[in-house]
């Protein structure tokens, strides 16, 4: 897969969940948590949601091309992001083109979903959340952060992390906020399910 591709295809996922599904979705029921969904992710108070490279909502639906402010248009809801809730976001305008390419979207799709499984073995009954602020899927534990990204500025490949809101140190612990490993080290669910259990017994000091 081509990094450029991929980095591009994240970014324009990144925009559609920030200023079409959650922003809309804040509006009109005042939460912005997302979810995964098959195929992609989507809200999880209203129908909005991504499947491969389609936006869909009840009784319609639209390919993720053009802009936000033309796919929100579409979809009868008013882009834009949530207000006043965080600093960080897509950094993408509601008017700039996006580039949604279907085999790195399939990539994406799989690393949530591969993330989703995982976290619900590490913590079944929590329901694991994507934030539309960073785009990364995670719950937090006894203080620990643990989650799937699928990369960002500092680490362009997706990957998985553990983030204990305390310092630790040792081998494990391989990122500024605490540990993290690609998706390239981690080929199924269970994988990452075994990272997120390694690094929450090393938290814990066991």
């Amino acid at each position: 897969m081509d990094e450029q591709l991929l980095v591009e295809t994240r970014r324009s996922l990144h925009a559609v969940a920030e200023l079409v599904v959650a922003g809309p979705q804040h509006r009109a029921a005042g939460t912005i948590r997302l979810r995964v969904t098959p195929g992609g992710f989507g809200g999880v108070a209203t129908p909005m949601r991504v499947v491969g490279t389609e936006l869909r909502w009840d009784g319609g639906q639209a390919p993720l091309a053009g802009t936000c402010r033309e796919l929100a248009r579409a979809a009868g809801v008013e882009v834009g992001a949530p207000v006043g809730l965080y600093a960080d976001g897509s950094g993408v305008g509601p008017d700039r083109p996006l580039t949604v390419d279907a085999a790195a979207a399939e990539v994406l799709a799989d690393w949530f979903a591969r993330g989703d499984e995982a976290l619900r073995s590490l913590a079944p009954g929590a329901e694991p959340v994507i934030w539309p602020e960073h785009f990364d899927l995670g719950v937090t534990l006894d203080e620990v952060n643990y989650g799937v990204s699928p990369g960002d500025a500092q680490v362009p490949a997706p990957y998985a992390y553990v983030g204990p809101w305390r310092p630790r140190h040792g081998e494990f612990w391989n990122a500024p906020f605490g540990a993290l490993r690609t998706a390239d080290e981690l080929h199924d669910a269970g994988a990452v399910a075994a990272f997120f259990a390694e690094g929450r017994r090393l938290a814990a000091g066991l």
